[in-house]
């Protein structure tokens, strides 16, 4: 049975565990990868697409997201400093098949705010989309809805002039944002960013790029960009965040591996680069049958009793324990 088209802003699942990245300009790879058993797909405009494929790539994606689509469709636009977000962002964020947009290699609090005014004075979609390959749309320091276009500098972060905000009644939706931290920057400002705008559903870790301006070669290295990751996005309020990708799509058992510490760090889910990881991912990520009696048992016993209590075998449960059990009883009842 086909699933029922996905409504933006009515997610199927509060906590998507699988999220498949696939290259924006390979519709047919796309097509399959939206009926692949993910809970979003991840249409991919930056690294996964080849500089004089990216016009072709946000057409064809533009396409596809004009009508209603089976499960939840986000883009990861390319770099907010770089010469093609602004336009991929404007073009992409009115269309109704669009569930939210990842923004790349997100610096500070300001790239946020940007991208934010660059959705809510998105122009409807054209019948020929423009592509503005050779530069931004607007030069930097022009006013776009009551800010000033951010310059941005090396190893410094782009800053936003604010200035008398148009009416609320005037502003469209923002598109859900997903802040993607890729620097040590990044990582230095990700509290700060966790908070920048309502429209900032997530953090996650971009670890590829990190691990390159760090010089790092091993989990060690990561450990504690990514609790910070983790703290950051509960410290906001905000859901955790999943897991970068893990790039050998052979190595399962490294995959499994690797998802059984970032659970233990308090990560959720993961993204993928490949159908064949999503299974690892939600096996590792599901609570298994032990987890979920547990759960059950402290549930029931709070419940029952009320408030801290001592369970038969000596385990002390107080609210906080109790709102863990309830956590995976949630997760365990709302997957298939």
């Amino acid at each position: 049975m086909s699933p029922a088209p996905h409504t933006p802003g009515q997610a199927p699942a509060p906590t998507p565990l699988t999220w498949l990245y696939v290259p924006g300009d390979r519709p047919e790879v796309v097509a399959k990868a939206l009926g692949g058993g993910a809970d979003v797909v991840v249409v991919d405009l930056e690294d996964a697409v080849a500089p004089d494929r990216k016009d072709h790539a946000l057409r064809a994606t533009a396409e596809l997201l004009s009508g209603p689509v089976p499960v939840p469709v986000h883009v990861r636009v390319n770099a907010l400093d770089g010469p093609l977000a602004e336009n991929e962002i404007r073009t992409l964020a009115p269309l109704p098949g669009l569930a939210g947009l990842r923004l790349p290699k997100v610096q500070g609090p300001a790239d946020v705010h940007r991208a934010a005014v660059w959705a809510t004075t998105a122009a409807p979609v054209p019948e020929h989309l423009p592509y503005a390959a050779e530069g931004p749309v607007r030069p930097a320091g022009h006013a776009v809805a009551g800010h000033t276009a951010p310059v941005r500098t090396p190893g410094a972060t782009a800053t936003l002039a604010p200035a008398a905000p148009p009416a609320a009644s005037a502003l469209p939706a923002t598109p859900a944002l997903y802040a993607l931290l890729e620097s040590a920057l990044g990582i230095e400002h990700a509290f700060a960013i966790a908070t920048a705008h309502p429209a900032l559903r997530g953090i996650a870790l971009g670890e590829a790029d990190l691990c390159g301006e760090l010089g790092v070669r091993d989990d060690a290295g990561l450990a504690w960009p990514r609790s910070r990751t983790v703290v950051a996005a509960r410290a906001a309020g905000l859901a955790p965040p999943p897991q970068s990708v893990h790039p050998d799509v052979h190595d399962l058992d490294g995959l499994a591996r690797s998802c059984a510490r970032g659970r233990a760090l308090g990560f959720l889910g993961r993204a993928a680069i490949h159908p064949r990881q999503l299974p690892v991912i939600e096996a590792a990520y599901l609570p298994s049958a032990e987890e979920i009696a547990t759960a059950e048992e402290i549930v029931r016993a709070a419940t029952e009793e009320g408030g801290a209590l001592a369970l038969p075998d000596g385990r002390f449960v107080d609210a906080a324990v109790v709102a863990g059990a309830r956590r995976v009883l949630d997760l365990a009842g709302r997957r298939r």
